[in-house]
């Protein structure tokens, strides 16, 4: 019998893309999709047509209890932290058919390592500390409790035994073009990259010292793609629960670099005239996007080893250097901009 798997977030960036790679991979798998309207259902059912579509939203609990009943993993790529929704999902997929555990796979952020600069209130400083999810996994499953995403993990986490095991992924930065029938494009990075454009010229904030992982978003589905294959196997080689964190992550660089490469790109390009890169301070950070400050100013260091380990996993994508000339072309077509832009406003 074909495994069943009902995904959230279909039509976001991530699950977009965490889709595609499922597809590909398993066309025989059973996959459903919770969309919130016939304009999202149609989008997916256009690249998808054996996908069943299930429609309402992450606040529609009773709906999601009944969905996660009918299938054998449940991979939740939505809102990490909408914990009603994951009160359901984990409630349904616990009470499937008896004899065979079910599996809820979450989508979860590095930001959960990023609490001593938010209680501090420094950002773009740098961090000596480097977790991992291997021989310090300790470390972060007992993060202080106010940390981002600490709560709804330890629903997850607490909620494993031995008709539910639990899984949870945990992206860094993430780039490259997605693959997903509605959303392809990632946020940090190309928001970095709109910014530059629009204020003509490159920022960092603070002292741009701080430092996060990346990953590809291919590389990202890649990984999900292997833990739902070992669920499909009951569990396989991999761990659950507790030990059920999965980080991902090629590399690392420092803000401030990579504020550097975007601003270098878009001088190339013709798009601002300097290559010159300012600081910035938290406020300007955040009145430029959402939690600018701790997307672009904090520290989330740590080592991806547990999905290495275990499940073979290894990114096999370019780096984010090679990418960021992309995404800053890509901005400046959607803000209307064409090369020599720089030339033309200085007059």
């Amino acid at each position: 019998m074909a495994p069943k798997i009902l995904l959230f977030g279909a039509t976001g960036y991530i699950g977009g893309d965490a889709l595609y790679t499922l597809a590909q991979a398993h066309p025989d798998y059973e996959i459903a999709c919770l969309v919130r309207s016939s304009d999202k259902g149609a989008q997916v059912a256009s690249q998808y047509s054996r996908v069943r579509l299930v429609y309402g939203d992450l606040d529609d609990t009773e709906l999601l209890e009944q969905e996660a009943t009918k299938v054998d993993i449940v991979m939740n790529c939505a809102n990490s932290d909408h914990e009603a929704a994951i009160k359901a999902l984990l409630k349904g997929t616990r009470a499937r058919e008896a004899g065979r555990p079910g599996f809820y796979i979450h989508t979860s952020g590095s930001t959960l390592l990023s609490s001593p600069d938010l209680d501090r209130e420094t950002f773009g400083e740098a961090s000596t500390k480097i977790y991992d999810d291997w021989e310090g996994i300790g470390e972060i499953t007992s993060v202080p409790e106010h940390s981002p995403h600490r709560s709804a993990d330890k629903i997850i986490i607490d909620a494993d035994g031995p008709d539910l095991k639990t899984a949870i992924v945990v992206p860094p930065i993430i780039y490259g073009q997605g693959r997903g029938p509605n959303n392809q494009r990632s946020h940090q990075v190309p928001d970095m990259a709109r910014c530059t454009l629009e204020r003509k010229g490159g920022f960092q904030v603070g002292a741009g010292k701080n430092s996060m992982p990346t990953v590809h978003v291919y590389d990202l589905s890649d990984c999900y793609l292997k833990v739902v294959e070992t669920a499909v196997q009951g569990g396989g080689k991999a761990t659950w629960g507790k030990e059920g964190y999965y980080f991902t992550e090629n590399e690392e660089h420092t803000w401030g670099h990579i504020a550097k490469a975007v601003t270098t790109a878009a001088h190339k390009q013709g798009l601002i005239a300097s290559d010159e890169v300012v600081t910035i301070a938290e406020k300007v950070a955040n009145e430029m996007i959402p939690r600018g400050a701790v997307l672009w100013g904090a520290n989330t260091r740590y080592r991806a080893l547990r999905a290495r380990k275990l499940l073979d996993w290894s990114p096999k994508e370019k780096s984010l250097d090679h990418y960021i000339p992309e995404a800053v072309s890509i901005e400046a077509k959607n803000l209307g901009l064409a090369p020599g832009h720089a030339a033309k406003v200085a007059g």
